[in-house]
């Protein structure tokens, strides 16, 4: 059964996360708490389905305060597939050099700050220009993907690095370069691709890193509750408090 195909497949890559990134994963963990810590920011960025791990960890139930997710729009999640926002113009947008330095004219960033970069293959130009300008305000920069896998892959920019090769800390995903990992009988390309659930996996083996190495330190986190349990009455209250924080961050109060 192909389905049990794709899981064995998804279980053998969380396997090689646990078995060969956890040193990584810790490394990238202790930064981030220093970041959180002093009142700064974990800022997250990616492109097409690469933002599905910024979207995960916040804002989310178990998530807390302390990452700035910085989703551009035509880059994102698209569903009209054709049309307005299509496959065709995120494709040409993600490989235009210097979109990614007119993205972080738009907000206000700090030397303590981190960006943490999700890319699969790590050659497009758009996360790469992030990455370069991240480096130029002498910020952190965090990349997680298939680094071992698009090793000796050429990159698109001018720079001629890939992201991976302009990171502070790599964790690799440890999955296939070309993603999908199942074989289809009669068609060339495979199915089931497995990218995201990796990327997922190692955010919140990192998250739960941070959180940990904060709560040692005896720093509050404001958690996001979840606030559909039956008799959690005070979730709303533990949320807003959490909401009110992230403002009174986001605007330097």
């Amino acid at each position: 059964m192909l389905a049990k195909q794709w899981i064995k497949n998804a279980r053998d890559i969380m396997t090689r996360i646990e078995d060969t990134q956890m040193d990584n994963i810790r490394l990238a963990a202790e930064a981030m708490a220093d970041t959180i810590e002093c009142g700064r920011w974990v800022h997250t960025f990616g492109c097409g389905h690469a933002t599905l791990p910024i979207e995960e960890m916040y804002p989310r139930i178990g998530g807390f305060v302390g990452f700035h997710p910085m989703i551009e729009l035509p880059l994102t999640f698209f569903t009209r597939i054709t049309g307005e926002m299509g496959v065709h113009q995120f494709i040409f947008l993600e490989r235009v050099e210097g979109y990614g330095k007119e993205i972080m004219k738009g907000y206000d960033f700090d030397k303590r700050d981190i960006m943490w970069l999700f890319s699969h293959t790590g050659i497009n130009n758009v996360n790469i220009d992030i990455a370069l300008e991240a480096k130029k305000r002498d910020m952190k920069v965090i990349v997680f993907g298939s680094a071992a896998e698009a090793r000796g892959r050429k990159s698109r920019h001018s720079c001629g690095r890939t992201i991976f090769e302009l990171a502070d800390i790599v964790v690799d995903t440890c999955t296939p370069l070309e993603d999908a990992s199942v074989p289809l009988k009669n068609h060339k390309d495979k199915i089931g691709p497995v990218s995201t659930m990796a990327f997922v996996t190692c955010v919140w083996m990192t998250i739960t890193t941070v959180a940990e190495i904060l709560a040692d330190r005896g720093v509050k986190l404001y958690i996001h509750p979840s606030h559909n349990v039956p008799g959690n009455e005070s979730a709303r209250e533990r949320l807003d408090e959490a909401l009110a924080e992230y403002k009174r961050r986001i605007t330097g109060v």
